[in-house]
This record gives structure tokens, C-alpha cells and sequence, in this order.
């Protein structure tokens, strides 16, 4: 089960545009809502406002879960800015997960939080696609990952392997990645936690996830 991805209060999800870092982030807020009693899910994405975690505002809060976005989110003067009601996630006993921008730019916005994070307890998640430029070897997501962590003053805890091709995808698709991010995750030095995929296209030891957020197809 995607929770399993629960090991602290906290879980903050990074990975570059294109990854389905967002769908993680919406399904393991959704999930947690069926675990616990009070779960909330922060929009992070300073970096892009197409794809985000407040298109999914209104199903999330539907089946339970504290939404915090930005002020302006889904506006026409919709900005780069931290949702107001962020600072919930390390003064309640909410369990939260954090939905963060692409790349080292939007990962900076943590590290003015990275104290906290660690005060509260926190995973931090680098969700891979082998099938990104950004993914496309070892060298490149090393750099990735690496700069994340950087930029944010957090450490990975776990590699999601989220590899896919959008409409394109089938069960082959996401078994051939696999031996990518294993190779990933070896010279990282960050365990490989879980692979996903959509019912359709999961072969045994994937985990299931629903396909929720918006595409471009």
C-alpha cells in the first residue's frame, strides 16, 4: 500500500515535471485519509501552476483531507507563494505530505523549513521516471537528487519508482524501468521503497495507484 510510505508524521514528495510527483503526493494523501484521522496535504509547487496538488483541491477535501494551498492557487493571478495555512503541518497532529517544485528551485523553498521538518519527523521522496530527460541515466538523476537535497537542506529517504510514458504506458513500459532505478538507486545510495503504477500496467511488487490528476492528453 502506498502509506507504507508513512514512517514519520511527515512526507514530503520532490520530482521533476513529468515524473507524476503530484499523483503520488494525491494518492498517498488520499490513502492516509482511510488510515488516519487527521491528514493534510500542502501545495509546495512554486515552480509550475499547471500541474499542481490545488487541481485536486476539491476531491481532496471530499474524502477528508485539510488542503492547504496557496492564496491566489487556480486564479488568474495565480503566483509563486506558500500556502498560509502551511505552518499547520508542525503545530497540529495532523499527518502531512507535502507536494514540492520540480527541481533544486523549488525544493529551496524547504529550507527554511528544515528544521521543523526534522523536529516532526519527515520522509522525503525523490520520485523517478526513467523515461524523463532529467532521468534519462544515473548521471543525470544523481545530479537531480543531489541538488534537491541541497537546495532544501533535507536528505532522500526513499527513491519511488514512477516510471511511465504517459498514455503510452503499459505493464512493459513499467517493467523494463525497474532494473534503471534499481541501478539508481545503488549508486545513490538511497533504497528503492516502491514501485507504482496504474492497475492496468502493475505487475507483482508494484504498488497501485489511481490515476487522478490532470494530463496533457
Amino acid at each position: 500500500m502506498i502509506t507504507e510510505l508513512f514512517k514519520h508524521k511527515a512526507a514530503i514528495i520532490c520530482g521533476h515535471f513529468g515524473t507524476g510527483k503530484t499523483n503520488i503526493a494525491v494518492n498517498l494523501a488520499l490513502g492516509a485519509a482511510d488510515m488516519f484521522k487527521n491528514v493534510c496535504i500542502a501545495d509546495l509547487d512554486t515552480v509550475n501552476p499547471y500541474f499542481r496538488t490545488a487541481d485536486n483541491a476539491e476531491e481532496l477535501r471530499r474524502r477528508g483531507v485539510n488542503v492547504l494551498l496557496p492564496q491566489f492557487a487556480n486564479t488568474n493571478v495565480d503566483i509563486p507563494s506558500l500556502p498560509p495555512s502551511f505552518p499547520l503541518i508542525f503545530t497540529t497532529d495532523c499527518r502531512s505530505v507535502t507536494d514540492v517544485g520540480g527541481d533544486e528551485e523549488g525544493a529551496a523553498v524547504l529550507r527554511g523549513f528544515a528544521e521543523r521538518y526534522e523536529s516532526i519527523g519527515y520522509d522525503m521522496y525523490y520520485v523517478f521516471n526513467a523515461f524523463r530527460p532529467e532521468n534519462a541515466n544515473t548521471e543525470y538523476s544523481l545530479y537531480s537528487l543531489r541538488a534537491i537535497e541541497a537546495a532544501s537542506g533535507l536528505k532522500f529517504s526513499g527513491i519511488i519508482n514512477n516510471s511511465n510514458l504517459g498514455a503510452e504506458t503499459d505493464r512493459s513500459v513499467v517493467f523494463a524501468a525497474q532494473k534503471k532505478a534499481e541501478e539508481f538507486a545503488k549508486e545513490s545510495g538511497v533504497p528503492l521503497v516502491m514501485t507504482t503504477a496504474f492497475e492496468k500496467n502493475a505487475f507483482p511488487g508494484c504498488t497501485v495507484i489511481e490515476d487522478i490528476t490532470k494530463k496533457l492528453f
